[in-house]
């Protein structure tokens, strides 16, 4: 009878140990454990059961050559100077993240530095420049009591005001920083005569009338109803204040108010705007 093959490898798992069919060890586990029996000597082999239960080799040379990396004793051995090499590198890369660490840390404690510095001083608010403007009118007809006679005309009502306000008496316009002031007006002037007469407006600073500021306006005919509007330039500082000024020729002629009539609004018989748009001077 021929040897069976010599076959050393494990059956696969699909083959049962007892076949079925006989009732005894399967044909592929018989050679497996021949083959066995015979690698070993078939018997005459001198290593005994307890020889075959001994353990791996000892481990403490290993362990000694890696003590001697730790300690950098490689002996010129290319495996040990690997593994110090590679030592070396691990502790390097830790030191380095270690640093990394510090770093970030003292960043962060300077970041918290400066957002409590800057909790602490007040923010700096930019120096920007301040208009001044003022809004005014008035509600009321005014009169001159005689002819040829200064009058100063009065403002009852401020719609907006900033730096340039009402005084007292109500006719001075006052301003409280140093600019110079674009005056613009308007005035309704009426008459109840039917004669042609005049008026005349100027301006005052500071109760001294203004040179070369009047203007005179021919009423012409009775309820001959008419609007002075222009504008004027004034310096002015801080403190001062300036007049709108008239006079007539005739009593009867007067600067005329309306109340209101829908869909027509209220006629203011004066109407003043005054700002320095047009100001020089810089903060």
């Amino acid at each position: 009878m021929a040897s069976p093959l010599n076959v050393t490898r494990i059956p696969a798992p699909r083959v049962p140990l007892i076949d079925e069919r006989t009732g005894q060890i399967s044909r592929e586990w018989y050679r497996f454990f021949l083959n066995l029996f015979e690698l070993t000597g078939a018997g005459s082999n001198p290593v005994s059961i307890d020889e075959l239960l001994i353990g791996p080799p000892n481990n403490d040379q290993f362990v000694l050559n890696l003590q001697n990396v730790t300690e950098g004793q490689t002996n010129d051995n290319p495996l040990l100077s690997q593994i110090a090499e590679l030592q070396k590198q691990v502790q390097a890369a830790e030191l380095s993240a270690e640093a990394a660490v510090q770093a970030l840390v003292s960043q962060v404690a300077n970041l918290a530095n400066d957002v409590q510095a800057l909790a602490v001083v007040p923010p700096t608010t930019p120096n920007l420049k301040r208009r001044s403007y003022g809004s005014f009118y008035d509600l009321t007809d005014q009169t001159a009591a005689l002819t040829n006679t200064a009058y100063a005309m009065t403002f009852g009502n401020t719609e907006y005001s900033n730096g340039v306000y009402i005084g007292s008496p109500t006719s001075r316009v006052y301003v409280d920083r140093l600019g110079i002031y674009n005056i613009q007006f308007s005035a309704q002037l009426d008459k109840a005569s039917s004669s042609a007469r005049d008026v005349w407006i100027w301006l005052d600073k500071n109760g001294s009338t203004v040179a070369n500021t009047a203007t005179q306006v021919t009423l012409q005919g009775s309820s001959a109803a008419t609007v002075a509007a222009w504008n004027f330039l004034l310096e002015l500082n801080a403190g001062d204040y300036f007049r709108l000024m008239w006079a007539t020729n005739d009593i009867d002629c007067f600067i005329k108010h309306d109340s209101n009539a829908p869909p027509v609004p209220a006629i203011p018989s004066i109407i003043l705007t005054v700002t320095d748009n047009i100001n020089a001077y810089q903060d």
